[in-house]
């Protein structure tokens, strides 16, 4: 039976319950999980400018010389390169927070993978190309992500794919971009878990990772009630490939 105090008594605890649970506007967007959000008259900007700096004090570099490239592409980084580093901590730690920066930096993208494939057993050779990694944070802080409106909806996919590049495996690595309006939205880059025996095989498993995001994006959008009116357009720089996915004979591959 309800009584008077027991009534006064609930309605106090269902005005705490709303005090500790409502959602509260914290006005406009201006970081998010150290990511962040500057509006601009194009767009909306997103970039890690003070992580960076961060990741560059942490190493002793905030000073380094920048360099204008990220990676040496004639090299190539091998597991038995050289002597081993002597802070493989160091090393791994590092490169971990080089991951995160990755969320809006994905010119990193590849070379930031290429280091991480070493940090079981790091050595100076591996060292050297993440030092070029900070070096060249160092000449691009200002780099980053812009998001800007568009009338068309459209969802774009760009892959590539580096034939037989680890010297170790002779396994591929695959990437793709996915654009959403003229928007990045997507990216990744990935060594192949199986060796591909030509390059047509190995930019068809890249176009195979990149159909399969799109296609998840697809339904995300779908899900949140704003489904794309027109099919997803995946670019391949492969003829082989290309006529390999655009074959019905051939999807058993």
């Amino acid at each position: 039976m309800l009584t008077a105090s027991n009534v006064d008594l609930l309605q106090r605890t269902i005005v705490a319950l709303q005090r500790e649970f409502a959602m509260k506007d914290l006005g406009p967007l201006h970081h998010f999980l150290g990511i962040t959000a500057e509006r601009r008259p194009q767009g909306l900007f997103l970039h890690q400018r003070q992580y960076a700096i961060d990741i560059l004090e942490r190493a002793g570099m905030s000073d380094c010389k920048p360099c204008s490239t990220l990676i040496n592409t004639q090299a190539k980084l091998s597991e038995d390169d050289g002597p081993m580093v002597a802070d493989a901590t160091s090393y791994r730690s590092l490169t971990g927070t080089l991951q995160y920066l990755t969320f809006s930096r994905p010119d990193i993208a590849y070379a930031v993978q290429k280091v991480c494939l070493h940090m079981h057993t790091p050595q100076e050779p591996h060292l050297t190309a993440l030092k070029r990694i900070l070096r060249y944070l160092w000449g691009s802080l200002d780099y980053g992500l812009l998001l800007r409106p568009s009338s068309t909806s459209e969802l774009v996919v760009y892959t590539d794919a580096d034939w037989a590049g680890c010297p170790d495996t002779r396994r591929s690595t695959s990437g793709y971009v996915v654009f959403l309006c003229a928007n990045l939205v997507s990216w990744a880059t990935k060594r192949q878990p199986v060796d591909s025996r030509s390059s047509a095989e190995a930019e068809y498993r890249a176009v195979a990772n990149g159909v399969a995001e799109a296609s998840w994006m697809r339904h995300l959008l779908h899900e949140h009630y704003s489904p794309l009116q027109r099919a997803t357009l995946v670019y391949c720089d492969n003829v082989s490939s290309v006529y390999l996915s655009t074959n019905p004979e051939q999807h058993q591959c």
